[in-house]
C-alpha cells in the first residue's frame, strides 16, 4: 500500500484551471476504485480554490495514469496538460501535505477555519460512497486531529480568518466609513455550505437585509433555516437594483452578466461584488463598470494577512510532528503481516511438539506442565523479534525484516496478507488450569 495524491490548488495554478479540474470531482473516487485494480480507495477534497485526490494504491504509476485519464475524459483538459500541471505526491509527503491543508497552513488565507470542516466532509462523502479504505480513513482522521491540536495550542485558530472574512474586510475598506453593515442591502448567490458560512459572517457583522438567490430553486429552504429573504427569478432584478453588496458563492455555472446588471442598476449607486465562486458567479467585466468594485478570490489571496509568522511556525511544528508520528505508525502496521506469519510458524511448531508429548504421555499433569513451560518459552523467544519488527518498520526497513524471516525460517512472505492458521493440537477431554497460554 502506498499513499498517492494529485494536487491542484491556488498555490501553483490559476483558479480557472483549478475550477476546470474541480468540475470532475463528482464521481471521480467511485470511478477510480471501480475502474482500476491499482487503486484500493480514494477520497476527493474539492474546495473553492483547490482540488485534491488522495488514493490508497498498489502501483503508483498505474494509479496516476488512471486518475489523469479520468480527469482528462471529464474535463476539457488534455492528459498531457494535466500530467504537467498536477502536483503528484507519494508516500510520507502525502501525509504531511494533508495535515498542513487541514490545519489551514496551505490556504490562501493562512489559518482559515473552513478547510478543517471540508477535510472532514470529504472523508464522510467517501465513507458514504464506500470509496475509502482503513488507511485513508486513519489518514484523514489524524489530519483532523492535528488541525484541532493546532487550534488548541497556537494562536493560528484565533488569528486565522476565512476566505470570506478577508473578502468582507476588503469590502469594508471600500465602503463609506459612515456606512454601517446594518445599512447594507446584500444579495447572496448560492445555498451550499459556503453560502451558509457567508450568511453567518454577514450576520456577525450586523447585516440585517440579506436576500438569497439560487438558480436551483433552493433559496426558500435555505432562508427557512438560516434567515434572509428568498428570491425568485422574477424578484432578482429588483433586488439587484437595490443591492449595495452582492456575494457569489454558487459556482453553479450561471453567471451574472455585465449587460444584465447594467440594465437594472441605478447610476451613481455604488455596488461591491464579491465573487467567491471558483467558476465565477459574476462576469469579470463587472470591474469595468463605473460604480462597481469587484472582489475575487485572487483579490483575497493578494490581501491575505501575513502577520502570523510565530503562530504559523508553531503550527508547522505541530503538523510535522503529527505527520511523522502517523507515518511511523503506518510503517509499523506494514510489519504486522510478518509478525503474524512468524507467530503462526512458531505456533505450528509448538502445537506439533505438544501433540507428540500428549501422544506419549497422555493428558497428565506432567504433560500439562511441559506444555505450559513450552508456551512460556515461546512467548519469550518471540518478544524481541516482535519488538525489532516494529522498530525496523518505523525506520522503513520492513523489507529487511521480511528477508531475514525468509532466510532463517524459509517463510514465503511475498505480500502483506494474513497467513493460514495451523490446526490446533487435539485437546484433552478434561480442561486443566495449566493450559492457559
Amino acid at each position: 500500500m502506498v499513499f498517492l495524491s494529485l494536487v491542484a490548488s491556488h498555490s501553483q495554478l490559476d483558479l480557472e484551471t483549478v475550477a476546470q479540474i474541480s468540475a470532475s470531482a463528482s464521481g471521480l473516487a467511485a470511478a477510480s476504485v471501480n475502474g482500476s485494480a491499482a487503486i484500493n480507495g480514494a477520497v476527493v477534497l474539492a474546495t473553492c480554490n483547490r482540488f485534491e485526490v488522495y488514493a490508497d494504491v498498489e502501483h503508483v504509476e498505474d494509479a496516476t495514469e488512471h486518475l489523469v485519464a479520468h480527469l482528462a475524459a471529464t474535463t476539457e483538459l488534455s492528459a498531457d496538460f494535466l500530467a504537467r500541471q498536477l502536483t503528484a505526491l507519494e508516500g510520507d509527503p502525502v501525509i504531511e501535505h494533508l495535515f498542513s491543508v487541514g490545519a489551514g497552513l496551505d490556504s490562501a488565507v493562512v489559518g482559515e477555519r473552513e478547510i478543517a470542516g471540508q477535510v472532514r466532509r470529504a472523508l464522510a462523502q467517501a465513507q458514504q460512497e464506500k470509496t475509502t479504505t482503513s488507511n485513508l480513513t486513519r489518514l484523514f482522521q489524524n489530519a483532523t486531529r492535528a488541525a484541532k491540536d493546532v487550534g488548541s495550542n497556537t494562536n493560528l485558530g484565533t488569528q486565522g480568518k476565512s476566505v470570506v472574512a478577508v473578502a468582507l474586510d476588503l469590502a469594508e475598506e471600500l465602503t463609506d466609513e459612515a456606512t454601517a453593515w446594518a445599512d447594507q442591502n446584500v444579495v447572496l448567490f448560492g445555498t451550499g455550505s459556503y453560502a451558509g458560512a457567508t450568511m453567518a459572517l454577514l450576520k456577525e457583522r450586523g447585516v440585517e437585509r440579506i436576500s438569497v438567490y439560487s438558480s436551483s430553486g433552493r433559496a426558500a429552504e435555505f432562508t427557512g433555516k438560516r434567515g434572509g429573504f428568498p428570491l425568485t427569478d422574477e424578484l432578482l432584478p429588483q433586488a439587484l437594483r437595490e443591492a449595495d453588496i452582492i456575494v457569489g458563492c454558487s459556482g453553479g455555472g450561471q453567471r451574472l452578466d455585465r449587460v444584465a446588471l447594467e440594465e437594472v442598476r441605478v447610476k451613481n449607486h455604488p455596488l461591491i461584488a464579491i465573487d467567491m465562486a471558483l467558476t465565477h458567479d459574476f462576469d469579470p467585466a463587472l470591474v469595468e463598470m463605473a460604480d462597481v468594485e469587484l472582489i475575487t478570490l485572487e483579490s483575497v489571496r493578494m490581501a491575505a494577512p501575513t502577520d502570523q509568522a510565530l503562530a504559523v511556525h508553531a503550527a508547522s511544528r505541530i503538523v510535522k510532528t503529527a505527520a511523522r508520528e502517523f507515518a511511523a505508525a503506518q510503517r509499523e502496521r506494514e510489519a504486522d503481516f510478518a509478525i503474524v506469519a512468524l507467530r503462526q510458524h512458531t505456533k505450528a511448531v509448538l502445537d506439533a511438539e505438544v501433540a507428540r508429548v500428549r501422544a506419549q504421555h497422555g493428558c497428565t499433569a506432567a504433560a500439562d506442565e511441559v506444555e505450559l513451560a513450552m508456551r512460556r518459552m515461546m512467548r519469550q523467544l518471540l518478544h524481541i523479534p516482535t519488538v525489532r519488527a516494529r522498530e525496523l518498520a518505523s525506520e522503513g526497513r520492513t523489507a529487511d525484516y521480511v528477508t531475514a524471516l525468509q532466510t532463517l525460517y524459509g517463510l514465503e512472505l511475498g505480500e502483506p496478507q494474513a497467513q493460514a492458521s495451523a490446526p490446533a493440537p487435539a485437546a484433552c477431554p478434561v480442561e486443566t488450569s495449566a493450559r492457559t497460554a
